[in-house]
């Protein structure tokens, strides 16, 4: 990519089977439900990637070492005993919901004793997640199960464990409502394996949190998003914020998407572009092109959207030892006429009439789509009222040494991003009229 920020935008039972995981041991009537032989994706195959050293797998581990393997076990044997599509259907939005739930109390230190890893830490849930939706794809039920249906159920398990089925907006005055979204980790393979997103973690920090203004409460609801191309082009991004949006009793009065961005500092970014730059996701796919629109939603064909967050209040208010920098940079294709040939041109004024964004002040990766997409349907659905924009974390960096899953210098780093995180949404909310 043309600017070196962008690489960092956001910045992704049973042996036959005996074991769904290095971790999760099913008893023995469960043999039979699943097929080991099921194509994966690749975010799945990953549960089985250990440290370049070797040793456990690093995924189930972080899973067990944060208590979630209950969740985990119970989910497989209820699968198995699933007798038709309509049980099946029930158990998995439960389980989606209540996979994001406990990730969310455990987070915020609602679930004391359970595990022994920093509550902080995003990663257990992510890894989680794969292990449901990886038992879910080899699932073998004893009867008839179409394919369109066990994509439904699929769908409806990552919705609901991402957050995106919760209804925690109050409805009418009087409570300022407020909207945001965090990532899953990416740039998984190698030692990366171990990676976070401090942009997930600060979610997870944010969901169902009552915040104090000047004018009275601000209640906060977040949700996780994919680090995948094509749940993008399925709709996920509006699926959130175009469901709430819509919604004219809960609908909310500031909307941010969070990712990590780049070393040592927060951007608040001015410009959301129109285009995708192809970096590979966390299946290790690319998409290059403008952002295609997603099916049911109105969405007007514009190639950039400025942000309307109260960045100025933002900026002014101490929140945190990191410093916070309003990007005004985009960039723009030179011969508007063959966008994604030729250069970009980047700038820091404002995009001309005519123009073909190639970058905007997030890049031409996920975190980018996500701040386009989300005020994209705003525009769409006529909420102009309503703030929006984009706010990347700093970069959190891995634990030291080749093998640690941890240390206290890490979740310290991780910490102070979330909590600042918190403050900067906090004045975000202070700065509504």
């Amino acid at each position: 990519m043309a600017i070196t920020k962008k690489l960092h935008v956001l910045a992704p039972a049973v042996l036959a089977l005996t074991l769904l995981s290095p971790g999760i041991a099913l008893a023995d009537p469960t043999a039979q439900c699943f097929n080991p032989n099921a194509k994966l994706t690749v975010e799945e195959q990953r549960l089985t990637a250990t440290m370049p050293a070797g040793g456990p797998a690093v995924g189930p581990t972080l899973v067990s070492q944060a208590g979630f393997d209950p969740l985990v076990g119970d989910f497989t044997t209820k699968l198995c005993a699933a007798k038709s599509t309509a049980a099946a259907r029930q158990l998995v939005a439960t389980a989606g919901d209540n996979l994001w739930q406990t990730a969310v109390d455990r987070a915020q230190g609602r679930r004391p004793g359970m595990g022994t890893l920093d509550p902080h830490d995003d990663r257990p849930l992510y890894w989680a997640r794969l292990q449901l939706t990886k038992a879910l794809r080899q699932w073998q039920p004893k009867f008839t199960l179409p394919a369109a249906d066990r994509t439904a159920l699929l769908t409806s398990l990552d919705h609901g464990s991402r957050g995106l089925n919760s209804d925690k907006l109050p409805a009418g005055a009087g409570v300022k409502k407020i909207m945001v979204s965090g990532f899953d980790p990416f740039q998984l393979d190698g030692t990366g394996v171990r990676i976070s997103n401090p942009a997930g973690a600060s979610a997870l920090q944010l969901d169902g949190l009552t915040i104090s203004t000047p004018t009275g409460p601000a209640l906060v609801q977040a949700v996780t998003f994919p680090v995948v191309w094509g749940y993008f082009d399925q709709g996920i991004v509006e699926a959130a914020y175009g469901t709430a949006l819509k919604d004219a009793d809960h609908r909310p009065d500031m909307i941010m998407t969070l990712s990590q961005g780049r070393p040592n500092q927060f951007d608040i970014e001015r410009w959301a572009g129109d285009w995708r730059g192809g970096f590979p996701d966390n299946n290790n796919l690319s998409s290059t092109g403008p952002v295609p629109a997603a099916a049911g939603w109105p969405q007007p064909s514009v190639q950039f959207i400025e942000t309307t967050l109260p960045y100025q209040q933002m900026q002014a208010v101490p929140t945190g030892s990191y410093k916070v920098n309003f990007d005004l940079l985009f960039c723009v294709w030179s011969d508007s006429s063959h966008p994604g040939t030729g250069q970009q041109v980047c700038r820091t004024d404002a995009p001309k009439p005519g123009e073909i964004a190639a970058q905007g002040g997030g890049g031409d990766y996920l975190s980018n789509e996500s701040m386009y997409r989300s005020n994209r349907v705003r525009l769409g659905l006529g909420a102009t009222t309503v703030r929006g924009g984009h706010l990347h974390t700093p970069v959190l960096g891995e634990p030291a040494g080749a093998t640690a899953l941890t240390d206290a210098a890490f979740e310290a780093r991780r910490t102070a991003i979330a909590n600042q995180a918190i403050a900067l949404v906090t004045a975000a909310a202070s700065g509504l009229s």
